[in-house]
């Protein structure tokens, strides 16, 4: 979530940049380009005022030898000729002063001709047609071969007698325009780099009470109830959801812990009675005949089964409601203990129960919490392996967590009964003379998750049930 609004809010400020940037690029190069075109029309005006308009040499006079000049109008146009040369030499521009009809007054270069196509001719007839010439076209960096071609009108007595005409070179315009456009881009770099750090700054503050909900919401799902929003800052909205996600779990927690007490104290309560009934039916079947036998058997059994139900039914409700702290445990040792201790139940019954020699182990976990787990996962092995069946149990280290497999030689699950298998009282329909409550994986995996660990069930190879208690290596 963190980089999706990130990348929403760096494309925002970049489309600002951009919408900012490219508009203020085009004025700064039509700016430097004005600039220019001003300054050529200033000196196309001061050559055009500097022009005799009286004594114009007659057409071809100026081609006789203009080194030796013959009249007023004729020592103007040499000076003029004298100073185009100059002004091309010192600025690099080429100019021309021609009579309307075309006809060279002074040019400097001498090689220089009137442009014939393109803007700068469109520039020399606007001229001839007694307008100065408009704003010629844009020039940007990546347009090198494009020239700037200014053209003044020289009038007198409401006609055009004479042009006064400058190109000039754009190196050093698209030099300046490419250097103000490094300067704005090294700006906009900067901008971007702040802004940057203003979305980062921002995605922390909004996101920050986010993740903190988050982890909360994941710790209570896995059953730590006793998770809670810290504050964390953030939007004022953000806050408000906090602090209500706060009151939810503790209204969940409130009506989850008198759920348990309920359980557990019907539970409690039922075992007196119970017990009372079960001994009236013992006293009472000190009188009934023998061939009732049978039938006060049967009572008997599920009496004893109707007890061994609330005893499971009060150690899940304990279960439920137990907060353990977890502590480092050397795993192998608590699973060599709880197989050493179940060795003369899985004898009687025929069952060996085998565990090697278990690799190094430790875990963060509540040591009573897991062995208790641990218990009701061998009862359930033992119970359902056949005679001469073998129990083994295997402890693996992984990366972020260890991991304790029971692995049995019984029936097994089939895949739509390894759904359900751990659900409360849920029992395989191939299984019903077995003794149990189906509580036994439901225990087991209620004290594994209050414990941060987990109860997962798999197919064995060939045949049985594998059942993993992993727990983390961490806190």
């Amino acid at each position: 979530m963190r980089t999706r609004l990130l990348g929403i809010l760096l494309a925002l400020m970049v489309c600002v940049l951009a919408a900012l940037g490219v508009p203020l690029a085009a004025a700064m190069a039509a700016a430097e380009q004005s600039r220019t075109v001003v300054d050529r029309m200033d000196d196309v005006a001061r050559f055009a005022q500097e022009l005799p308009t009286q004594g114009l040499p007659a057409r071809g006079a100026v081609g006789s030898d203009p080194a030796v000049p013959t009249d007023p109008s004729a020592i103007q146009l040499h000076e003029l000729q004298l100073e185009a040369t100059r002004y091309q030499e010192l600025y690099g521009v080429r100019i021309g002063l021609y009579l309307a009809d075309g006809r060279r007054l002074a040019v400097a270069p001498d090689s220089w001709r009137l442009p014939a196509s393109g803007s700068g001719a469109e520039a020399v007839q606007e001229a001839r047609d007694g307008r100065r010439s408009h704003n010629p076209p844009q020039v940007w960096p990546w347009t090198p071969g494009r020239d700037l071609t200014i053209a003044s009108p020289v009038v007198r007595d409401g006609d055009v007698v004479a042009l006064v005409v400058t190109q000039s070179p754009t190196d050093a315009l698209r030099s300046r325009i490419l250097h103000r456009w490094l300067v704005l881009a090294g700006g906009e770099a900067v901008a971007m780099i702040a802004a940057v750090l203003l979305a980062m700054r921002l995605t922390e503050w909004v996101l920050r009470p986010v993740r903190t909900l988050d982890r909360a919401a994941h710790d209570i799902a896995t059953g730590r109830m006793n998770a809670r929003v810290a504050p964390a800052g953030g939007p004022p909205e953000l806050r408000r959801m906090a602090d209500s996600f706060n009151d939810m779990a503790d209204h969940v927690v409130l009506a989850l812990d008198q759920q348990r007490a309920f359980v557990a104290d019907a539970s409690h309560q039922l075992r007196n009675p119970l017990a009372a009934l079960l001994l009236r039916v013992e006293l009472l079947g000190l009188e009934l005949p023998e061939r009732h036998e049978a039938e006060l058997s049967q009572v008997r059994e599920e009496g004893v089964r109707l007890a061994r139900v609330l005893d499971d039914l009060l150690g899940l409700a304990t279960a439920e409601g137990s907060r353990p702290e977890p502590e480092p445990v050397d795993l192998t040792a608590l699973v060599l203990a709880r197989v050493d201790a179940w060795q003369p139940l899985a004898g009687r019954s025929g069952v060996r129960l085998a565990c090697g020699t278990p690799p190094p182990a430790r875990g963060w976990v509540d040591p009573i919490g897991f062995g208790s787990a641990l218990d009701a996962v061998l009862d359930n092995a033992v119970k359902f392996s056949p005679v001469d069946g073998t129990v083994a149990v295997t402890v693996q280290v992984r990366k972020h967590e260890v991991a304790v497999t029971v692995t049995d030689a019984g029936p097994g699950l089939t895949e739509e009964e390894l759904d359900r298998v751990g659900d409360r009282f849920w029992r395989s329909a191939r299984h019903q003379n077995v003794d149990g409550s189906g509580l036994g994986l439901s225990i087991a995996r209620t004290l594994l998750l209050a414990g941060g660990g987990s109860l997962d069930f798999a197919a064995a190879d060939p045949g049985g049930l594998a059942v993993t208690l992993s727990v983390p290596r961490e806190r």
